[in-house]
């Protein structure tokens, strides 16, 4: 599990940070690209598709809170500890994502679709994985009580990942 960072100020070099914003978009393209499995609805592709901004402006914020100078160095664990999570959320929604999207590439199987099951399976995997790190991001967010810059940018996360989860619960309920 992550813990704070000490009292000592994390930052990320220009390739973590360059991972970072691919693993908010990927993260974020995760459920659109879902709209090509032929099992979803075009009103889930929209649903889906309002997570992309959501995602990227999230970790393009909390990376630039935690290089801020005036932010403290408490602060700036407690957001660097939420973009570690997204990252680690992101990175294991990464294996479900190829699951969903790889159907493109099959033949239309008519209304016996097996790719549906495998699309039930990658959005309770995806679920579940959602409420785990949700868990992690609550736990910070607790030991951030001191630093309300920090845990209020945990909060934004958690919002998102609430979001996210209600978004595949409402997909899971119609698959």
């Amino acid at each position: 599990m992550y813990g704070l960072i000490g009292t000592t100020r994390f930052s990320f070099p220009a390739r973590t940070h360059r991972k970072m914003l691919a693993a908010s978009l990927g993260l974020g393209l995760f459920l659109p690209g879902m709209c090509c499995a032929g099992v979803l609805s075009e009103g889930d592709f929209r649903q889906a598709e309002s997570l992309r901004p959501l995602f990227a402006n999230l970790m393009n914020d909390l990376v630039a809170t935690a290089k801020r100078p005036d932010v403290s160095s408490g602060d700036a664990d407690c957001v660097n500890s939420a973009i570690r999570e997204l990252l680690q959320i992101s990175d294991e929604l990464a294996s479900y994502e190829y699951l969903i999207t790889m159907e493109k590439d099959l033949i239309d199987f008519g209304d016996k679709n097996p790719m549906r099951d495998i699309v039930k399976f990658a959005v309770d995997k995806s679920s579940a994985i959602l409420m785990s790190e949700r868990k992690r991001l609550v736990q910070i967010s607790e030991r951030c009580t001191k630093y309300p810059l920090g845990q209020g940018k945990i909060e934004q996360a958690l919002t998102i990942i609430d979001t996210t989860t209600g978004i595949l619960a409402s997909i899971r309920a119609r698959l």
